[in-house]
């Protein structure tokens, strides 16, 4: 089957679809989009959580086929979402991080990364609803992502960093 839908703001078709293929599949194999990753296949992990039409999903639960249309935001298309500050004057906004991205680097809680790109996205969802969350609203809206590398702390500074920059810089939502 062909599926047409929007990827990161640009629509893309995708040939010789098998109806049992996930959209985590289809990403990374076939799009070359390995930012979300396939960790548990079962939705238990996050690892591959991305935006479907503007709200979080785990990719590896979600048939190719069920995309038709519609559209998918990945890490990747959270880079150049706004001003950053991390590189020269007219770099192009692809180029740039996402404020929560860059919190992630500069507080350190990336390890492994391999389940950065899922927190990643979720907090920058949790980040749109609720600009300065609590200390439990970030555990509650993470709690669907698994990190067997870190104790979590660095990633709650993560995402409390990236509040406060994003609040500085009169961001507002995904």
């Amino acid at each position: 089957m062909r599926v047409t839908f929007t990827v990161n703001g640009t629509e893309e078709t995708v040939d010789d679809v098998w109806e049992g293929e996930s959209l985590l599949y289809v990403l990374r194999e076939r799009m070359g989009l390995p930012g979300s990753k396939n960790a548990c296949e079962q939705g238990e992990c996050g690892s591959c959580t991305v935006y479907l039409d503007g709200v979080t999903a785990c990719a590896c639960l979600v048939a190719a086929g069920q995309v038709q249309g519609r559209e998918v935001r990945t890490v990747e298309g959270l880079a150049g979402d706004g001003p950053s500050g991390d590189g020269p004057a007219g770099e192009d906004a692809g180029e740039r991080l996402d404020p929560v991205q860059r919190a992630f680097v500069d507080a350190g809680a990336v390890q492994c990364g391999f389940c950065t790109p899922g927190l990643i996205v979720q907090s920058h969802a949790l980040l749109g609803r609720v600009p300065d969350p609590t200390d439990a609203e970030i555990r509650e809206a993470l709690a669907g992502n698994l990190c067997r590398c870190t104790g979590y702390e660095k990633i709650l500074d993560a995402v409390r960093l990236a509040a406060r920059r994003r609040a500085a810089a009169g961001e507002g939502t995904p």
